[in-house]
């Protein structure tokens, strides 16, 4: 996997970030559906992210629960990371539409951590009412919102087979109740109520800003073939975009002002700019224009890639 290359050393800890998404349709392709929420016809893809690495993407059809072939798709890539690094601790992170049973007993009985966040009901209200209160009174006499965290064991009268640690994030703001749950298999002697909210579970928010460069950056969304297939082609062509442009960011442009840039950025600045082209037998020279501004980067990202492309030579080579 080029996520494992990616690292000189196994991490100690990773976060696996597990998303669906919507992929609207204007056709009548195989397995196209209507899905109440995203209020359109499309598909469902699943994605699974490691920071800025993809790691999969899989499509579905969207009359499908948001979780579907999620618990196999991740036992897949658990076991892909251990092979290679058996001592780093995983988590999964996913919102609500993922807190499923046998997702999390499955984390459970193979020793991967989660952070999922679960679906507001009024049992789940039910047991935070005082600290709801006490930031209602806070936030009527500051005139800001305010917050409390309560960290308890809870389970569902039927769909979960075990009690779980759930954390609640009690909020007042805008002069209403804004009640958050999650579920996590982290121990209270790990990591506190409010840490694991706040730097954990609202970390996942970036990978939409991952799936965003995916779809408008990359067109992963362009499945306008007639069949499933067809269309698992096409958002495996943008994946394979993404993992090239990630690798250009993380290799070639380290330390340039492009080192953060997003997919369409570096496209349009680097990649999509005007240039003669002359090949011969021994060589291939790219000539920029004067004012070309992007000209040292080119050079720089040029001479990175080159030597890791020479370095793996070397290593066949001596092999």
């Amino acid at each position: 996997m080029v996520f494992l290359e990616a690292h000189p050393e196994p991490p100690p800890l990773i976060v696996l970030d597990v998303d669906a998404t919507d992929d609207p349709l204007h056709g009548h392709q195989e397995g196209r559906f209507f899905h109440g929420y995203y209020d359109c016809y499309c598909y469902l893809p699943l994605y699974v992210f490691c920071g800025e690495h993809l790691l999969s993407a899989k499509l579905r059809p969207s009359n499908i629960d948001a979780s579907a072939g999620a618990r196999e798709e991740i036992a897949r890539i658990v076991a892909q990371i251990r092979a290679r690094w058996p001592s780093t601790t995983i988590v999964i992170r996913a919102d609500s539409g993922f807190c499923r049973d046998a997702l999390m007993s499955w984390a459970e009985q193979e020793g991967v951590h989660y952070v999922i966040g679960v679906a507001r009901n009024s049992r789940l209200v039910a047991e935070i009412e005082g600290e709801l209160a006490a930031a209602q009174e806070e936030s009527t006499s500051t005139g800001r919102p305010a917050r409390r965290f309560k960290d308890f064991m809870w389970r569902t009268r039927e769909s979960w087979s075990a009690e779980r640690r759930v954390v609640a994030k009690a909020e007042w703001t805008h002069g209403e109740a804004n009640p958050r749950f999650i579920a996590t298999s982290l121990p209270r002697d790990c990591i506190d109520a409010r840490t694991l909210y706040e730097d954990i579970y609202c970390a996942r928010g970036d990978m939409e800003n991952r799936i965003k460069e995916c779809q408008l950056d990359l067109y992963a969304d362009r499945t306008c073939a007639a069949t499933m297939r067809a269309n698992q082609l096409r958002l495996w062509f943008a994946s394979f975009a993404y993992v090239l442009m990630c690798a250009l960011r993380r290799i070639g442009l380290k330390g340039t002002e492009l080192a953060r840039a997003t997919c369409g950025t570096i496209r349009l600045r680097l990649l999509k700019i005007g240039a003669l082209v002359t090949m011969s037998v021994r060589r291939v020279k790219v000539a920029f224009a004067s004012a070309c501004s992007m000209q040292g980067v080119f050079a720089q990202a040029h001479g990175r890639l080159r030597r890791i492309v020479l370095e793996a030579r070397l290593r066949h080579a001596a092999a």
